[in-house]
């Protein structure tokens, strides 16, 4: 089966494609508050998907690491608006450092394509 990597660079791919999967890098976003770096992130989600012809209702699982347990809250209803209620992925959030203090919020995105 042949592998098909989107955006490479020098330590990390964008997404990898295997078979029908799709495996996104973590994604991170700009912005001051939890919601504003969630849209930002979830909208290069939906690029990278749209990239090898899949989209937000095909995510199998989603791991989402926030940098404090408290934007949990924030997160959710920035994730609510976003996902698709009809096909709602299988999903676990962390807390955990990320790579930079500036950031809140990561996500971590297979789909089927």
């Amino acid at each position: 089966m042949s592998i098909k990597r989107i955006d490479p660079g020098a330590r990390m791919s964008g997404a990898v494609v295997h078979g029908n999967t799709v495996y996104l890098a973590g994604q991170v976003g700009d912005g001051e508050t939890v919601t504003e770096q969630c849209k930002d992130a979830l909208a290069e989600v939906d690029r990278l998907l749209a990239a090898v012809g899949s989209d937000k209702s095909k995510i199998l699982q989603t791991i989402i690491y926030l940098s404090d347990m408290s934007y949990f809250g924030e997160m959710n209803a920035a994730w609510e608006a976003w996902v698709d209620p009809a096909n709602t992925p299988a999903r676990a959030t962390s807390e955990a450092k990320l790579a930079a203090p500036k950031y809140k919020v990561e996500f971590v995105v297979t789909a089927a394509i």
